[in-house]
């Protein structure tokens, strides 16, 4: 299969949350190659709101995993790095989710592509505007800059550079 372009949102409030973020990237070779990271973004719980802050990040990577090979190889990952069963919405201490795959639109009973979500949610806006601002919702037809201007920014501040 050829190599596909994905954006992925880490997310981790639990324990050392920037080792979290580090360890879920080392972990995605060699199925999933990191392009380029964002900085780190400190944010507010969403959905869920009696737990600990969040650090956020998005990477752009490339993979010949199909959507449903992709999706399983992220909850491999969480479930390595010790990722427990919980509450929906709430504490995790890491949490990996396809945001785009390509221009790929995809609605099945397990998988939503793009993420249902991404465009309410500036935690993961904010980040993926950092790596590609002009980059359409392939369902909303809408760039990502311009999604993030319809989000409320304030509960994100950036506490870290890209590493990857």
């Amino acid at each position: 299969m050829e190599q596909k372009t994905v954006f992925i949102a880490l997310g981790s409030n639990l324990q050392d949350r920037f080792e979290n973020l580090r360890k879920a990237i080392s972990h995605l070779p060699p199925r999933i190659l990191p392009v380029i990271c964002s900085s780190i973004y400190k944010t507010a719980p969403w959905g869920y709101l009696d737990q600990p802050y969040f650090l956020n990040q998005v990477i752009q990577a490339t993979t010949d995993l199909s959507p449903e090979e992709l999706l399983i190889y992220l909850k491999g990952i969480e479930i390595c790095m010790g990722r427990q069963p919980g509450i929906k919405l709430g504490p995790r201490l890491i949490d990996l989710d396809i945001l785009f795959y390509d221009n790929l639109v995809l609605n099945s009973h397990y998988l939503t592509i793009p993420h249902p979500f991404l465009h309410q949610r500036s935690f993961v806006l904010v980040p993926l505007a950092e790596l590609a601002p002009k980059k359409l919702h392939p369902v909303l037809k809408i760039s990502v800059k311009d999604l993030l201007a319809e989000v409320e920014i304030t509960d994100v501040e950036k506490v870290g550079d890209a590493d990857c």
